[in-house]
């Protein structure tokens, strides 16, 4: 079996980290799976490109010109009937633009198209529209959580005997209680913080969907009891400047450290006591994983895929989004409770060693490929 992933990268984040997971572990299984990346010009993203090298995933680079591009569809069909796939398989709403047309144009029988989130653009008519018309000519679509197929059925019009739900897959290894110390120890010592100083936690993009404002105001509630806590922010985005503006109008810029975006952000994670997610919305936040592998407890909203992911009262704590101060209250009883964030860092790896397993993930995305393969291809 040989399949075509198509993505548009712009960075590594959660989809594209989660397909290079998923790439490698197809591969491993015997599926024949390709990359082809959608690059945008003077943005090559040579990081993805390294990791998927790394991993031994073959992959090309098309140039994206912007959302109307009708060079690349050429180039992409070419590309496809190089590889000759039995699949071709997108990711993220410029592969699904692009990629269906190019795949039917180069001939191939199936396309299937992965559904990573709920971004609020796809409410928007036009993208609305064009899904509408993607769905029925579509083979097959996955959904990453019940509540993205749920978006994807209620918003987009996709027919719910097309959808499959595959949760992400974490790649995972047991951190003894020795290497956990030591990363503690090593980021307190960067930051020039005592040993034992309480470390709050948040990684991922500054964006509005992320609710960093309000982990700063929580953190600001919080400071008369909890006076040596800090906050670490490691990311990037258009909202640093305005953020780190809050941060000294709160008068917590001395408990906050700027980061910013961190090859090693995953390491510096082991560091923490509690990971902050107060998301506004998440597809599926791989982020929540990431934390379960490293034993760190999460606090995160009540929103989209979040509370599949996270069992409340026994993973970490759910709190309502926008809830200030049930994110301050959260954070004080974990604070407070040291046995507490060590049995939830626990029950957190055993979740993810039973529910969200890269083996798992693999399996289910293999025998949706094969259930598609066995059927009359549609009309196009």
């Amino acid at each position: 079996m040989r399949v075509a992933h198509i993505i548009k990268v712009t960075r590594i984040s959660g989809a594209e980290r989660h397909l290079l997971i998923l790439l490698d572990g197809l591969r491993a299984a015997g599926v024949d799976a390709r990359l082809i990346m959608l690059t945008e010009p003077g943005k090559p993203m040579q990081e993805m490109a390294a990791a998927a090298q790394e991993r031994a995933i073959p992959w090309t680079r098309l140039t994206i010109r912007g959302d109307y591009d009708a060079p690349l569809l050429w180039s992409l069909r070419r590309e496809l009937r190089a590889i000759a796939p039995d699949i071709a398989h997108t990711h993220l709403i410029h592969a699904d633009m692009y990629g269906y047309t190019a795949a039917k144009l180069a001939r191939v029988s199936k396309v299937i198209s992965s559904r990573h989130n709920d971004d609020q653009f796809r409410y928007r008519p036009r993208w609305r529209r064009l899904n509408r018309q993607l769905w029925k000519r579509l083979d097959a679509g996955i959904a990453i959580s019940a509540a993205v197929a749920g978006f994807a059925e209620a918003v987009e019009g996709a027919p719910r005997d097309k959808l499959h739900i595959v949760p992400y897959g974490m790649e995972y290894r047991w951190l003894s209680d020795e290497a956990i110390e030591r990363a503690r120890h090593r980021l307190r010592a960067e930051l020039g913080l005592p040993p034992d100083t309480p470390l709050l936690g948040m990684v991922c993009r500054l964006v509005q969907q992320k609710g960093l404002p309000y982990s700063l105001e929580a953190l600001r509630r919080i400071q008369s009891d909890f006076p040596a806590a800090r906050l670490v922010i490691i990311g990037d985005g258009e909202q640093a400047g305005e953020l780190r503006q809050l941060a000294a109008a709160l008068g917590v810029e001395e408990r906050v450290y700027w980061l910013g975006w961190r090859d090693d952000a995953a390491e510096l994670m082991t560091a923490l006591d509690v990971l902050l997610v107060p998301s506004l919305w998440e597809g599926f936040g791989l982020v929540v994983l990431e934390a379960m592998a490293r034993r760190v407890p999460v606090i995160a909203s009540r929103v989209s895929a979040l509370p599949e992911v996270l069992v409340h009262g026994e993973t970490g704590l759910l709190i309502e989004p926008r809830d200030v101060d049930g994110l301050a209250q959260a954070i004080a009883r974990l604070l407070s409770d040291r046995a507490l964030r060590k049995y939830m860092g626990l029950l957190g790896t055993a979740r993810l060693e039973e529910h969200f397993s890269v083996g798992r993930m693999v399996k289910a995305t293999i025998t949706v490929y094969q259930s598609v393969l066995a059927r009359p291809s549609l009309p196009r």
